[in-house]
C-alpha cells in the first residue's frame, strides 16, 4: 500500500492571525515580534508585504524598521495562537486519525488507506487548503508526497496558499538541484561541515559516499543521506498521542547584558528555579544539564556537563551551569541572553543509589523544602519568596522566569 502523506504549514502565521483579528492593519507590512523595553524586540514573523521590504524573522525590530519605516510591530499573544491552532487541527482531524503537529502552525496527515491513491491525496491536500482560507481567513501551504520528511519540504516550496506535490517516481527532479539546507534536520552547523565536502545541493547529499557522511556526521550523515534519497518511512502519530517529554529548559533575556560573573550567577539561579520546579511538576530528574549564552553581536555557544547523578533540585542545577559558565563562558562576557536545559530524564521514582557519605538525607529535605515552596508560588505568584542571591540587582530580581515563560513546540534537530 502507497503512502500518501500531507503536510501543511500555516503561511507566516503569527501575523496572518495578528491581520485576521486586527482588519485595520491587514494590508499593511506587519511584523510579530518581542518587547523592545524588555530587550526581547526580535521578530518573531512577518506578513508578505514586510517580506517584500527584506524584514527577516530572527532581526532586531529597530533593524526591520530601517528597512520598513512603515512597518507595524505588533507584540505576539500566544494564548491566541495556540486556539487558533487548536481549529486547524480540528479541520485537518476530519480527514484522518493521524495527525502530527510540528509547531503550532505546521502538521502532518497521513491520508493512508486501501485503495486510497496519490492522485486522492493531492485532491485532500487542495480541499484543506480552500477550506483553511475560507473556514479560518488564512492560508496554508500543502506539500504532498510519500514521506514525512518530503512532505515537509513541499510544503516550503511554494508559498503563500499553494499545493506542491512530490510524486515518489519523479521528486528528485523537483528537489535535487535546491539548497541542502532546505532539507529538514540540515542547520547551519551541518551545512557548514557539507560544505567543506563540497557538498550545497540535496543532490549532492543524496549521492555523497556514506562511509565520508559516517566520519563526518555519524549516524545522523546517513539517516540524512536517506532522506535526501526520499527514504523515510519515520510513522505519522495518532491523534491522540502523547510524545514523551526529552528535555526541559529555559532562556531570557535580562533587562541588561550581563557583564560580570555576579549578573550570570543571578540569571541563572533564576532559571535554574523555574527549571528545577517543571521537572519535579513533571516527575522527573534529570542527569545533562547545558547551558547557552548569546553575545551582544547575537552569536549563541552552548555546551553541556554530565551530572553524577540525576537531580531536580535548584541548588545542584545551579551549581552546575555557574561552573560550566567559569569554565567555558565567562572569558566571552558580556552576553545579551542566556538558556538553561536539563536533559537524559528519568523518573523521580525510580530507584537511585543512596549517598554513603550521609549527604542522601539532606538532600531529600531540601527536595522537600523546594517542593513546598513551589506549592507557596503556585498559590500566591513565583515571586512570594526569593533567593537573596537575585536581590543585588532589582532589574533580575523583576524577572518571573515562570509567567514569562512560553514553552511552544520546536523543531527537534537543528545541527
Amino acid at each position: 500500500m502507497d503512502r500518501v502523506i500531507l503536510h501543511c504549514d500555516a503561511n507566516s502565521y503569527y501575523a496572518s492571525v495578528e491581520c485576521l483579528y486586527t482588519p485595520e492593519i491587514r494590508h499593511k507590512p506587519v511584523a510579530v515580534g518581542g518587547s523592545v523595553e524588555a530587550r526581547h524586540g526580535i521578530i518573531l514573523t512577518k506578513n508578505a508585504l514586510a517580506k517584500q521590504y527584506g524584514v527577516k524573522t530572527g532581526e532586531a525590530i529597530w533593524q526591520a524598521k530601517q528597512k520598513c519605516p512603515d512597518l507595524v510591530c505588533v507584540p505576539p499573544d500566544f494564548e491566541l495562537y495556540v486556539r487558533f491552532s487548536g481549529k486547524m487541527r480540528r479541520i485537518y482531524e476530519q480527514y484522518s486519525s493521524r495527525v502530527e503537529s510540528f509547531g503550532l502552525d505546521e502538521s502532518w496527515i497521513d491520508l493512508t488507506q486501501a485503495g486510497f491513491t496519490f492522485a486522492d491525496g493531492v485532491a485532500v491536500a487542495e480541499e484543506i487548503r480552500n477550506r483553511i482560507r475560507e473556514e479560518l481567513g488564512i492560508t496554508v501551504s500543502v506539500g504532498v508526497a510519500d514521506n514525512k520528511i518530503l512532505a515537509k519540504l513541499g510544503s516550503d516550496m511554494k508559498k503563500p496558499d499553494a499545493v506542491t506535490v512530490l510524486p515518489p517516481e519523479s521528486f528528485r527532479e523537483k528537489i535535487w538541484d535546491l539548497p541542502v539546507q532546505e532539507l529538514l534536520y540540515v542547520g547551519p552547523s551541518t551545512t557548514r561541515k557539507l560544505a567543506r565536502l563540497g557538498i550545497t545541493t540535496i543532490g549532492g547529499l543524496a549521492c555523497c559516499d556514506s562511509a565520508i557522511l559516517s566520519s563526518l556526521l555519524g549516524k545522523n550523515g546517513l539517516t540524512l543521506k536517506a532522506y535526501a534519497n526520499g527514504q523515510d518511512r519515520t510513522p505519522v502519530m495518532p491523534v491522540d498521542h502523547h510524545s514523551c517529554v526529552k528535555s526541559v529548559g529555559n532562556s531570557t533575556t535580562p533587562p541588561h547584558d550581563l557583564t560580570t560573573m555576579d549578573d550570570a550567577r543571578c540569571i541563572y539561579y533564576l532559571l535554574s528555579e523555574s527549571v528545577a520546579a517543571r521537572l519535579r511538576k513533571g516527575g522527573f530528574r534529570a542527569r545533562c544539564i547545558s547551558i547557552s549564552a548569546r553575545t551582544t553581536d547575537l552569536v549563541t555557544r552552548s555546551h553541556q556537563v554530565m551530572l553524577s547523578r540525576p537531580t531536580n533540585l535548584t541548588s545542584e542545577l545551579a551549581r552546575a551551569a555557574m561552573a560550566l559558565f567559569s569554565d567555558r563562558f565567562a572569558s566571552g562576557l558580556p552576553y545579551r541572553s542566556v538558556g538553561l536545559s536539563c536533559s537524559m530524564l528519568t523518573r523521580d521514582d525510580e530507584p537511585v543509589q543512596l549517598d554513603f557519605m550521609g549527604n542522601e538525607t539532606r538532600r531529600i529535605h531540601q527536595e522537600q523544602l523546594e517542593r513546598s515552596i513551589d506549592s507557596l508560588r503556585s498559590r500566591y505568584g513565583h515571586q512570594i519568596i526569593q533567593r537573596g542571591v537575585v536581590l543585588q540587582d532589582r532589574g533580575y530580581a523583576n524577572i518571573n522566569p515562570v509567567e514569562d515563560h512560553t514553552v511552544h513546540p520546536v523543531p527537534m534537530y537543528t545541527g
